[in-house]
């Protein structure tokens, strides 16, 4: 019995000692000097922890992470805007593509900031877009548009462009929704293995066959509903090239990104 009382007062200390380490570490960093990268005002933190509790809100404000999320539902399929909360738009419907869900519009507010995550390292407000994808994941499970995944992959880049860049953006934001909503994440499965050209400035064709058979599995999956993470998603060649790879062993396929890039003249 004193070893059991013992085991429990130090597991007790340490659950209070990482409480406190926490606390610490989110004074410290609400001291340090926080601004918006898109308008340059001090990051106010009023009201944000007690929807993050234990977190500091940086890289962009709360205003204009606010302006800049959706301020009406979209389609799943293509991001159309759409009157209800509803999977997919009545074009989409038709169709049922693979779910795309994302926060926000790539070009309304945040696409630079997403950008610079990519090419500038920024990752400062990388914490605070994927809170904001994990809040809209969140709803749309809870009124049964999308079912919860059991593992998280991120869109995996090829060796000589993580030798290039030194990290993987879809693998930081996959490990953040992780740690966010408790879904493993699983970055072994899938591989890329052809060194494709950049998408960015290529046509729907272009894309689709710069993205051909650049993706392998390494195994075959032992999960049934699987999210693909990525930090932008423009025409979804790349995310439905790899969705290809997964249909055979009957696996469904949902992609989640921090925004959308959607076709020139759905905004309008």
């Amino acid at each position: 019995m004193p070893l059991i009382n013992i085991s429990i007062d130090i597991t007790h200390i340490l659950a209070l000692c990482v409480k406190r380490v926490q606390r610490v570490r989110v004074i410290l960093l609400g001291s340090l000097p926080n601004r918006c990268l898109l308008c340059q005002q001090r990051i106010d933190q009023t009201g944000y922890q007690q929807l993050f509790p234990n977190q500091v809100l940086t890289g962009v404000c709360q205003v204009c992470l606010a302006t800049s999320l959706y301020q009406h539902e979209v389609c799943l399929g293509c991001g159309r805007e759409i009157a209800l909360l509803q999977a997919y738009c009545g074009k989409c419907l038709k169709q049922e593509p693979n779910w795309v869900v994302a926060p926000c519009s790539y070009h309304q507010g945040l696409g630079p900031l997403i950008a610079a995550i990519k090419y500038q390292q920024q990752c400062a407000p990388l914490k605070a877009i994927a809170q904001q994808l994990a809040c809209r994941i969140a709803l749309l499970v809870k009124h049964g548009i999308i079912k919860r995944p059991q593992v998280l992959i991120p869109v995996p880049l090829h060796p000589n462009r993580l030798r290039q860049r030194g990290f993987n953006q879809a693998w930081l934001i996959a490990k953040e929704l992780s740690l966010l909503m408790d879904i493993p994440v699983d970055d072994t499965c899938l591989i890329r293995v052809i060194d494709t050209a950049p998408q960015t400035g290529l046509a729907g064709k272009q894309r689709r066959k710069n993205c051909h058979e650049a993706f392998k599995l390494q195994q075959k999956t032992a999960y049934q509903r699987i999210a693909l993470i990525d930090d932008v998603v423009t025409t979804g060649t790349t995310v439905n090239e790899i969705a290809q790879l997964f249909k055979p062993q009957f696996v469904h396929v949902q992609t989640w990104c921090l925004a959308r890039a959607e076709a020139p003249g759905l905004l309008d």
